[in-house]
């Protein structure tokens, strides 16, 4: 793959995670998860190890890496979502 499209690779895995997080932040912060759907969460997850073995496949670093940063994130609002949920 050329240089140039390993780059808008890059610059697109870093904008995609980097959007997830100040979600993730605002959640553990305001212990609020009112507003995240558990099946959205749980779809999401499940796409990102996909791409995650997608990117393993086609030995990609900035799909590798930027699904496994996104897992994290994700998961950790499943978590949250899961916790912070009053019974």
């Amino acid at each position: 793959m050329s240089p140039i499209i390993e780059t808008i690779g890059g610059v697109a895995a870093v904008l995609t995670t980097a959007s997830f997080l100040p979600q993730v932040y605002q959640t553990w912060k305001t212990k609020s998860t009112e507003s995240l759907s558990l099946p959205m969460l749980l779809m999401f997850f499940t796409g990102v190890c996909l791409w995650l073995i997608y990117g393993f496949a086609l030995e990609s670093m900035p799909i590798i890496i930027s699904n496994i940063i996104t897992i994290i994130s994700a998961g950790l609002l499943v978590y949250f979502k899961l916790s912070f949920t009053k019974k």
